[in-house]
């Protein structure tokens, strides 16, 4: 596999990671009805789960920027 194609690859994977995680955070802000179900599921209070919520947004950034970002910014400034 050539430099340009990883770095393509990693591209639209960081792109496509991007817009999963933003339509994850339009969903959980505009369906109010998925709180309440989560709420019932898993026997969460609701700041408990707010915070359930914003660590897992947190860590999903995280890895995108580890895994995705970063090794495309290095493929680029390499290439």
């Amino acid at each position: 596999m050539s430099i340009e194609s990883l770095t393509a690859f990693l591209g639209w994977m960081t792109l496509i990671n991007v817009g999963l995680m933003l339509l994850t955070l339009l969903g959980l802000v505009l369906m109010k009805r998925a709180r309440v179900v989560h709420q019932r599921l898993f026997g969460l209070s609701s700041s408990d789960l707010s915070r359930a919520y914003f660590a897992y947004l947190a860590q999903y950034k995280l890895l995108v920027l580890v895994f995705n970002l970063v090794p495309y910014l290095a493929l680029r400034i390499m290439g």
